[in-house]
This record gives structure tokens, C-alpha cells and sequence, in this order.
């Protein structure tokens, strides 16, 4: 069973309003129409602020869609941190991560299908690809960490994270694209237990 609530498990915490409507906004037209066919006019009026509030705070479509991008990430590594300091074993903060993942897909799908899906070095080139973001780097450790504590069998840690999180994020990619019914709760005991168990072996 999941063991994190939707109270918890969020990517956007108390935050200025204004500055709330405007990433949701984005957030909701970038993953309808793409980040290329939605305009700053278009945030503007689905967030009901002003085009001049938007240039002040953010400077652009690209400055919008970069807070966005650091803000989910920010918010996931809150939701790390959290994990981290009440897990202590390698096994439990993985389970942990995977119910994380889990339940932002079924409560936040936008922030979700824009972490997952949206191809963010074509609109912000500087930034390192989603997998390399800190967030992930983490989900990682936590792994390397069991192996080196020899909780988790000697193998490559790259093999070791894609056995731990290949699956999960798998489920995540198909109810993102309306592939699973279910909300993936629905899976989450059958496939960590299966997911374990082969990492074990």
C-alpha cells in the first residue's frame, strides 16, 4: 500500500497565488498544446494576471517554463527529503519513492506528464536532461547506497536503478498516456514486491 497522502505528496506548496496560477497555467498548456504552440498571452488569460506581472517576475515564455521546471524539481526533492530522513534502509526508501512517483502521477498527472514527457533541453538548452536532474540523481543513490551497504546484491548500479525504477516508471508513462484504468495504488504492491524480489536475485 502507498504509504504517502495526497497532503504530503505534492509538487506545489504554499506559494504566492499569482505565481501559482501562472505555473499551473503553464504547466496544464504546455502538456495540451507543447511549449512551442502556447504563447505568453495564452498563460496570461488561462492564469487571469497581467502580461506586465508576468514580464516583471518571470521575463519570458522561456524564464516561465525554467521556474516551472525548477520548481517541480525543488518540490520532488522536498518530497526526498522527506523519504530520506524517515526511511533508513535502501529497501524502504526506494518502496517509498516508487509509491512518491506513484501517487503524483494519479493526483498530479500535469506535473507528471511535464517531468516525464515534455523534451525540456528543447526549450531550456541549458539545463541537464530530466535524468540527470538532482531529483533523480538522488532516486539513484538511494540505490548505490544499498549496494554498497550490501542490502542490494553486487551489480552495476545502472542496472540496479533500472531494475528498481524501470518498471514503476514504465506504469507511470502508460497511465500518463491513458494506457492503464487502474490508479496505478492499484499496482503498486504487486509490482514492488515482484521489483524486490528480482533485484535480489
Amino acid at each position: 500500500m502507498i504509504e504517502l497522502t495526497e497532503k504530503t505528496c505534492s509538487l506545489f506548496p504554499e506559494m504566492a497565488p499569482r505565481h501559482e496560477a501562472i505555473l499551473r497555467a503553464a504547466l496544464r498548456l504546455f502538456n495540451e498544446k507543447g511549449y512551442f504552440s502556447t504563447s505568453v498571452h495564452e498563460i496570461v488569460a488561462a492564469a487571469d494576471v497581467s502580461v506586465g506581472f508576468v514580464y516583471h517576475h518571470f521575463t519570458d515564455k522561456a524564464g516561465i517554463a525554467r521556474a516551472l521546471f525548477d520548481h517541480l524539481l525543488s518540490g520532488m526533492n522536498r518530497l526526498l527529503d522527506d523519504i530520506e530522513s524517515s526511511h533508513a534502509s535502501a529497501e524502504q526508501r526506494c518502496k517509498a519513492v516508487v509509491g512518491m512517483l506513484f501517487e503524483l502521477t494519479d493526483s498530479d498527472p500535469d506535473a507528471m506528464g511535464f517531468i516525464i514527457h515534455a523534451r525540456h533541453k528543447e526549450f531550456l538548452p541549458t539545463e541537464k536532461s530530466i535524468c540527470s536532474a538532482s531529483a533523480f540523481v538522488r532516486m539513484r543513490r538511494f540505490v548505490l547506497k544499498g549496494i554498497e551497504e550490501g542490502e542490494i546484491p553486487m551489480m552495476d548500479s545502472s542496472v540496479a536503478g533500472a531494475l528498481v525504477y524501470g518498471a514503476a516508471i514504465r506504469l507511470v508513462c502508460l497511465r500518463l498516456d491513458g494506457l492503464v484504468d487502474q490508479t496505478l495504488a492499484h499496482y503498486f504492491d504487486e509490482l514492488w514486491s515482484r521489483t524486490w524480489t528480482a533485484v535480489q536475485r
